[in-house]
C-alpha cells in the first residue's frame, strides 16, 4: 500500500542528514576535481583509487555504525567523505576513459568514408545545410572495413568543396532514416579562447567522437536505405510536429519560438531574436529550461490529482497525493523527452525525481539536502554537468528562494481571495526581484553581461510564456489551431522586447573577474536577498562593485600585449596597450549566419574589458581577414578604421576611414605603431589583394611584433629591400604574424633573415584544406631556430612584450581536449621547431 497521509511519514534523524548531505557533497567535490585534470589517469591508477577509495568508504561506515563517542564519529565522517570524493574520481575518470576509447583514430581523418546508419536526431536545419547526430552501423574506407565511433555529429552543406559536390542535405531528411552518406571525419577539434565557448567540451558530453561532412562525389553518392519508420520515433515525432508549427504559423519568428517551447529546436529561432532575448534576460524562457519542465509537472500532478479524486476504486488502490506526484514526473519527462532530452530538461527531470522519491518515502528533508540530494542524482547522471552555467544557475536559483524566504511569511496564508491575490502578486514580484538580483553575480562569472531591463522584461515574460504560450504550444500537438493564438502572443511580447533592448544601457558588460572580486560578487548577491537584518545586508552594494566593474589588467607605460584569436583560417589580431585597443583584421565567415566578430571576437574584447576599438586594420579584402568585420563595426564604437580595400567597399562606411599608405605612424602608451606596406598610390582594384596587404610593425620598450597579412614573396623581398638598406635592423621584431597563413607563396629567407623572430605565428584552421602552414615553409623556420606556434595546437595565443608566449591550449588543457595531432601522427603542444 502507499501512503495513506501525514502520520506515516518517518522524519528521518537529523545525523543520518547531515551524513547524507555531507556525502552528496563529497561526491560532487571529487567529482569537480577530477574535470579539472589536463590528462585522464591510466586504467591501472584509477582502478586502483576506486578499490582503495571503496575499501576506505566501507571501513568508515562500519567504524562510525560502532563508535560511540561523537569524536569517533566524526573522524569516521571525514573518512567517509574523502573516500567518497575520491571514488567520484574514480568512477568520473572510468568513464572518461571509455569515452575517450571511443575516439576516431588519426589514421582515418580526412578519409574518404562511407557510413551506414540511422539519423539519430532533430535535424537542425540552416541557410547552407543541416546538422545532425547519425548513428553509425558499419563504415568502410576503400571497400574495407574500418573502425569508428558509435556515434558521429555531421553536417551536409550545400556548394562546391575541393573534389567534392556538396548538394546540400535531401528535401526529406528525417530522422530514424538509414542511409549510407560519402562522408569524411575529423576527432572534435574547435576554437580554444580565453572565456570562449569549449566545443570539445560539448561534443564530450553529448558523446560524440567525431564530426565531420557528408561530401558525395563521382561513384559515392548519398544513398537513403529506407524511410526509418518505427526508429527513433521520438525524434521522427519531433520533426513532424516542428514542420507542422511551420507549416501553421506564416511569421517564421514566432513559429521559431513555439518550436523551441515544444519541441526543444532552439536553431528554429533566429539569431538576430536570440541576441533580443539575451539583451532582456529572456534567454532561459525561449528554450526548454528547468522552468517550463516544473511548471508542467506542477500542473500535471494538479491534474492527475483532481482527476484521481474522482474514483473511489483508484482511491482505495493508491492516495491522490502519490498518484500525483508520481503522475506529474511521468509526464515531466515525457516532455523532456519530446523537447530532445537535453542537458536542462535531464537535470530538472532528476530533481524532480529525487523530491517525489524523498516525500513518497516520507523523509521530511530540509530544503538544503533535498537541493543536494536532487544536485547529486544530476551528476551522477552526467559528471560533466558540473561546467555547465545553466547547472549552478539552476540549483543556485531554487537555494536562492528556499533561502530568501522569511519564515512569518512562509507560515501565514492570507484568507480571502483579494488578499491570496494580493499575496501572490507580492510573491511574485519578491520571486523575480531574487532571482535577478541574486543571480547577477553568477551571470556576469559565466557570460560577462546582465541585462538591466531583464527585470521588466520577465516580469511579463516569465508568466506570459508559462502560463500561456508554453501551455498552448504543447496543446497545439493535439489542436494544431491553438498555435495561431500562441504565436500572437510571441509576437506581442516580442515587440516588448525589441522596445526593452533598445534602451540604452539595456545590458552591462563586465571585463571577466579576478577570483577575490567573484567570490566577493557572490557573497555580495547572496547577502542582497537573504533576510538578513540590515546592517548586514547593506554591505552587499560595495561587494558586489568589484564584479560590476572589475579591475582589469593592461600593460605598463611602453608594453603592449598582444592576442592571436584563435579563429580558424583566417586572422586576427589584438594590441592592448595601457589605455588604447588595436584590431587587425576580423577573422572569417564561417556562413551566412555566424563569424568571427560575433562568436569569438566580441566575446573575448568584452572579457577582456575593452568597451571600443581604437583602430581595426583590415588588411586587404578577403573574406578570411574582413568576415567579422561588420558584425564589430555595428556591435562597438570604432574610432578609426584603415584598410587597404578597394573605393566603394561597404566595410569602408562602417567608421572613419584612411587607406593604408606606407609610412603612416603614431605612439600609444610608449609604443610605436608604423605601416611598412603598402607604398602610397598602390591600392588599385586590379591588384591581387594579397599583394595590398597592410604591414604593421609594433615596437615597445621591450620588444616587438611585425603584422604581415598574406603579403607573398615578391612583396617581401620589396619591403626588405627598402627597409634594410637603410637600417639593417629596421625591420626585427620578437614575434612574426607568419605571412599568407604559412602559404608556399610566402616566408622568404631574406625576411626571416631581416626580422630574425623567435616567435612565428601561424593563424590557420585544423587540417586546413589549404595545407597550411606547408612542410617546407616550417623547414625555413626550423633551420633558423624559431619557434613555430600554430593556432590549430595551440589556441589562442597571448604574449606580452617582453615576456613568453602562453597557448591557451596548453595553459588551460583538459582531458576532453584535443592532444594536438596532425598530419603523420606525430603529437605536439602547439610549438614546432
Amino acid at each position: 500500500m502507499g501512503e495513506r497521509g501525514p502520520r506515516q511519514h518517518r522524519p528521518a534523524a537529523r545525523g543520518g542528514i547531515a551524513l547524507a548531505a555531507l556525502a552528496a557533497l563529497a561526491w560532487i567535490a571529487g567529482t569537480a576535481l577530477q574535470l579539472r585534470q589536463p590528462v585522464l589517469w591510466d586504467a591501472a591508477g584509477t582502478l586502483g583509487l576506486a578499490a582503495a577509495a571503496l575499501l576506505a568508504a566501507l571501513t568508515a561506515l562500519a567504524l562510525r555504525r560502532r563508535a560511540v563517542r561523537p569524536r569517533v564519529q566524526a573522524v569516521a565522517a571525514c573518512v567517509l567523505a574523502a573516500a567518497l570524493a575520491a571514488l567520484a574520481f574514480a568512477t568520473t575518470s572510468g568513464r572518461a576513459l571509455l569515452r575517450q576509447a571511443e575516439a576516431l583514430p588519426p589514421a582515418l581523418e580526412d578519409a574518404d568514408l562511407v557510413l551506414v546508419g540511422r539519423v539519430a536526431s532533430l535535424p537542425r536545419i540552416g541557410l547552407v545545410g543541416a546538422r545532425f547526430v547519425f548513428e553509425v552501423e558499419s563504415a568502410t574506407l576503400a571497400s574495407a572495413p574500418v573502425q569508428v565511433p558509435s556515434r558521429v555529429w555531421l553536417g551536409w552543406w550545400r556548394g562546391v568543396d575541393d573534389d567534392a559536390l556538396l548538394g546540400g542535405p535531401a528535401a526529406d531528411l528525417r530522422a530514424g532514416q538509414r542511409w549510407a552518406l560519402p562522408v569524411r571525419l575529423r576527432q572534435p577539434h574547435g576554437a580554444l579562447n580565453p572565456h570562449g565557448f569549449d566545443l570539445e567540451l560539448w561534443l564530450w558530453e553529448q558523446g560524440l567522437r567525431a564530426s565531420g561532412s557528408v561530401r558525395s562525389r563521382p561513384g559515392a553518392w548519398a544513398e537513403r536505405l529506407d524511410d526509418g519508420a518505427g526508429h527513433h520515433r521520438v525524434e521522427r515525432l519531433r520533426q513532424d510536429l516542428r514542420d507542422a508549427v511551420f507549416l501553421r504559423v506564416a511569421d517564421p519568428a514566432a513559429a521559431g519560438v513555439l518550436a523551441a517551447l515544444a519541441v526543444g529546436d532552439q536553431a528554429a529561432i533566429e539569431r538576430g531574436d536570440w541576441d533580443v532575448f539575451r539583451a532582456t534576460g529572456v534567454a532561459h524562457l525561449m528554450s526548454i529550461s528547468g522552468l517550463h519542465v516544473t511548471m508542467f509537472a506542477w500542473l500535471a500532478a494538479a491534474v492527475i490529482g483532481r482527476l484521481w479524486r474522482l474514483s473511489p476504486r483508484l482511491l482505495l488502490w493508491r492516495p491522490a497525493p502519490l498518484a500525483a506526484r508520481w503522475g506529474g514526473l511521468a509526464l515531466a519527462a515525457a516532455y523532456a523527452l519530446l523537447a530532445g532530452w537535453g542537458v536542462p530538461a535531464q537535470r530538472t527531470v532528476a530533481m524532480i525525481a529525487v523530491v517525489v522519491l524523498l516525500r513518497s518515502l516520507g523523509w521530511r528533508w530540509p530544503s538544503g539536502p533535498v537541493l543536494l540530494a536532487a544536485a547529486l542524482a544530476v551528476v551522477l547522471l552526467d559528471p560533466w554537468a558540473l561546467l555547465q552555467p545553466g547547472f549552478w544557475l539552476s540549483f543556485v536559483a531554487v537555494a536562492l528562494l528556499f533561502g530568501a524566504e522569511p519564515v512569518a511569511s512562509a507560515m501565514a496564508r492570507p484568507q480571502g481571495w483579494r488578499q491570496q491575490a494580493l499575496a501572490a502578486l507580492r510573491g511574485g514580484l519578491r520571486t523575480q526581484a531574487v532571482a535577478t538580483i541574486g543571480l547577477a553575480p553568477l551571470t556576469l562569472l559565466f557570460f560577462q553581461q546582465v541585462s538591466l531591463v531583464g527585470f521588466v522584461a520577465n516580469l511579463v515574460a516569465i508568466p506570459l510564456v508559462t502560463l500561456l504560450v508554453t501551455p498552448l504550444a504543447l496543446a497545439g500537438v493535439l489542436l494544431p489551431v491553438l498555435w495561431q493564438p500562441a504565436a500572437w502572443l510571441v509576437q506581442g511580447l516580442g515587440a516588448l522586447l525589441h522596445l526593452l533592448a533598445g534602451w540604452p544601457g539595456a545590458v552591462w558588460f563586465a571585463a571577466a573577474a579576478p577570483a577575490w572580486a567573484v567570490a566577493s560578487g557572490l557573497l555580495g548577491g547572496a547577502l542582497a536577498v537573504l533576510p538578513l537584518p540590515w546592517r548586514l545586508r547593506a554591505l552587499a552594494l560595495p561587494l558586489l562593485l568589484p564584479l560590476l566593474a572589475p579591475p582589469v589588467a593592461r600593460p605598463a607605460p611602453g608594453q603592449f600585449e598582444l592576442i592571436a584569436a584563435d579563429i580558424g583560417q583566417g586572422t586576427a589580431v589584438l594590441v592592448r596597450t595601457q589605455r588604447h585597443l588595436l584590431l587587425y583584421d576580423s577573422g572569417p565567415r564561417y556562413s551566412p549566419e555566424a563569424d568571427a566578430g560575433g562568436r569569438v571576437l566580441l566575446p573575448l574584447l568584452r572579457a577582456l574589458g575593452e568597451r571600443r576599438i581604437d583602430h581595426l586594420m583590415l588588411s586587404h579584402r578577403d573574406s578570411d581577414h574582413v568576415g567579422g568585420a561588420a558584425t564589430l563595426l555595428q556591435a562597438l564604437p570604432v574610432a578609426q578604421l584603415s584598410s587597404s580595400l578597394e573605393p566603394g567597399h561597404p566595410l569602408r562606411d562602417g567608421a572613419p576611414h584612411r587607406p593604408c599608405s606606407a609610412g603612416q605612424s603614431w605612439t600609444w602608451d610608449g609604443v610605436h605603431f608604423r605601416v611598412l606596406h603598402p607604398e602610397a598610390g598602390a591600392v588599385e582594384p586590379a591588384s591581387r589583394p594579397n599583394a595590398l596587404s597592410c604591414v604593421l610593425l609594433v615596437q615597445g620598450v621591450q620588444g616587438g611584433a611585425l603584422l604581415t597579412g598574406d603579403i607573398e614573396a615578391a612583396q617581401e623581398l620589396h619591403l626588405v629591400q627598402r627597409m634594410v638598406s637603410h637600417d639593417p635592423a629596421a625591420l626585427r621584431a620578437e614575434l612574426l604574424l607568419v605571412p599568407h597563413h604559412g602559404s608556399r607563396t610566402s616566408s622568404t629567407g631574406a625576411l626571416l633573415d631581416a626580422v630574425q623572430p623567435r616567435w612565428a605565428v601561424v593563424q590557420a584552421a585544423y587540417r586546413s584544406r589549404f595545407g597550411h602552414p606547408v612542410p617546407e615553409v616550417l623547414a625555413r623556420y626550423e633551420a633558423r631556430g624559431i619557434a613555430v606556434l600554430r593556432s590549430d595546437r595551440c589556441g589562442a595565443l597571448r604574449w606580452h612584450s617582453g615576456g613568453e608566449p602562453r597557448c591557451e591550449r596548453v595553459a588551460a588543457r583538459r582531458y576532453w581536449h584535443h592532444p594536438g595531432q596532425v598530419r603523420g601522427g606525430e603529437t605536439a603542444p602547439g610549438v614546432s621547431r
